[in-house]
């Protein structure tokens, strides 16, 4: 599959020799502080109140491409392993890698592996139609779910109710999540196009 634009290089291209480097700095930050913000919203929602960080994680994959939004997750990373109070519930929960080897453990692994997924489907155009952009979202839930359960079944034991802690409770806010992007990034794009016609 051929590799195709992101959002973000065509909203500003890296065309000149001084934004190579400035681009994807300024854009990890960005991406960053974006992560810490989301983390730290909480909506009111059933069973329980929803945050805003895989969505912000999927975004990001999807907007900046695989390369990028790798390099965005792993320095949200390092700062949270700093003591950075990045992560939802800190630092009420926790700092640093001891907060990151607790239960969470497992879905700030699988977070890279979402953003880096999304980053490389959103390169092959999937992130243009409502359908596919569903299907992105799938498979990057799937990836933070998938290290997270297993990160708590080996933290807490098989025998405890893993898919009732680290599953059940999120799965209506993520599939609101899911429509939300669905929605948007299609949307994102067609205003693109049009904003580069005129």
């Amino acid at each position: 599959m051929t590799v195709q634009s992101t959002l973000l290089s065509t909203v500003w291209p890296d065309t000149k020799s001084s934004t190579r480097v400035l681009r994807p700095v300024l854009m990890a930050l960005a991406g960053t502080a974006l992560m810490t913000l989301c983390a730290k919203i909480q909506v009111p929602f059933y069973p329980v109140p929803m945050t805003m960080g895989t969505l912000a994680v999927l975004m990001i994959g999807m907007s900046y491409g695989w390369r990028l939004a790798t390099a965005t997750l792993l320095l949200y990373m390092a700062e949270g392993a700093a003591g950075l109070p990045v992560f939802a519930g800190t630092p009420e929960k926790g700092i640093g890698l001891a907060y990151m080897m607790g239960g969470t453990g497992g879905y700030l692994i699988g977070y890279v592996l979402a953003a880096a997924a999304c980053g490389w489907l959103a390169e092959r155009g999937w992130d243009r139609h409502f359908g596919s952009t569903v299907l992105i979202m799938l498979v990057g839930n799937a990836l933070i779910y998938i290290p997270g359960l297993v990160w708590l079944g080996a933290l807490y034991g098989w025998d405890k109710p893993i898919l009732e802690w680290g599953l059940m409770p999120f799965v209506l806010g993520d599939v609101t999540k899911l429509a939300l992007a669905a929605a948007l990034m299609p949307l994102a794009w067609t205003l693109i196009r049009k904003w580069k016609r005129d």
